[in-house]
């Protein structure tokens, strides 16, 4: 299988994030990564795709504030990395802001997803990972890696949140789509459910989007991911979610992702994109599954089974010391 992964994702290294009312450590470092590509054996480089197929799924205004973020919060003379305070939660209309506040607030919706000079760097390097794993499949691989970091799927057309800037999972899904492909099916099964990704193909019926996940009731992204949502519009019944309870174990997880196989198989995709999360593992310190590493080929051959061609694109995982290993078990399984 090949495998693609920039460098330059690494830079993006924020100190600490907002967590449970206080400032910690962000959990989501270069680290993972690093882990990562030492147990897989190293990675490609991916090509350089440019912009196009990131204003594909990106609003231009949301791309514009990624970039000139940073800049605005030293310009305001504001010392660490930028992070949003105030939200409008309703009444959300479109406004020409300018303080860097408010930009912030407009396009997030957490304050666990710092802004650093670097972020953008990192999130286009990020984009351009998961398009060459994509491409490498459209060619014919029969299934590719994309080791994306940040993650992707919290990230919305145009707000960031969970770690997350740009979709990456959207953004090759969409690829795909402005390929020829006609129908491609997203499979997320990280520990958290994929809001931004669920949000984007809404109201399409081109992309379905399945996802096998904690409890929004209990488990963040808590306002996404319930079982009573699936699209809207053209997109009604094109978004199946699937929520399981904390200590949620390999048999019950994988009765729940052959459900939505299930269903990715009466979809008909001509391409398959996994997120793919390791934070499902047993030890996650920010998660309440308990997979094992030994669970990982397992769930892995039921999709490659279904012999769809697969661009798999990394998401959550946050136990850095078995990341490598889980990660490596599971794309064993292809």
């Amino acid at each position: 299988m090949r495998r693609f992964h920039d460098s330059a994702q690494a830079a993006h290294a924020p100190v600490q994030e907002l967590h449970n009312g206080a400032f910690t450590a962000y959990a989501e470092t270069p680290a993972r990564a690093e882990a990562i590509l030492r147990a897989i054996g190293g990675a490609e480089q991916p090509a350089d795709r440019g912009e196009s197929p990131i204003l594909a799924v990106h609003t231009p205004a949301y791309i514009t504030a990624l970039k000139t973020i940073p800049a605005l919060w030293r310009a305001a003379g504001r010392p660490g990395e930028a992070i949003p305070y105030a939200f409008p939660v309703v009444g959300r209309r479109p406004l020409a802001l300018s303080r860097v506040d408010a930009l912030l607030g407009a396009h997030s919706f957490d304050a666990t997803t710092p802004i650093t000079p670097e972020t953008w760097g990192a999130a286009y390097a990020n984009a351009q990972t998961a398009l060459a794993a994509t491409h490498a499949v459209l060619d014919g691989e029969r299934a590719a890696f994309a080791l994306c970091r940040p993650p992707g799927h919290h990230a919305g057309a145009d707000y960031f949140g969970g770690y997350c800037h740009l979709n990456v999972a959207a953004i090759a899904a969409q690829a795909a789509r402005d390929t020829g492909v006609d129908r491609v099916a997203i499979l997320d099964i990280d520990y958290h459910h994929g809001n931004g990704t669920q949000d984007i193909f809404w109201t399409r019926g081109d992309v379905f989007y399945a996802s096998v996940h904690a409890d929004p009731a209990t488990d963040y992204p808590f306002f996404w991911g319930h079982a009573d949502e699936c699209g809207a519009g053209a997109g009604e019944g094109a978004t199946l979610n699937l929520p399981l309870p904390h200590g949620t174990r390999a048999e019950a997880f994988r009765a729940a992702q052959a459900r939505a196989l299930d269903a990715i198989t009466r979809f008909a995709p001509g391409l398959l994109v996994v997120s793919f999360g390791a934070d499902t593992w047993e030890g996650d310190p920010i998660s309440h599954f308990a997979l094992t590493t030994g669970d990982y080929p397992v769930l892995a051959r039921d999709i490659a089974a279904r012999g769809w061609p697969t661009a798999i694109v990394m998401e959550g995982g946050y136990a850095v010391d078995a990341l490598g290993a889980n990660v490596a078990a599971f794309l064993s399984g292809f």
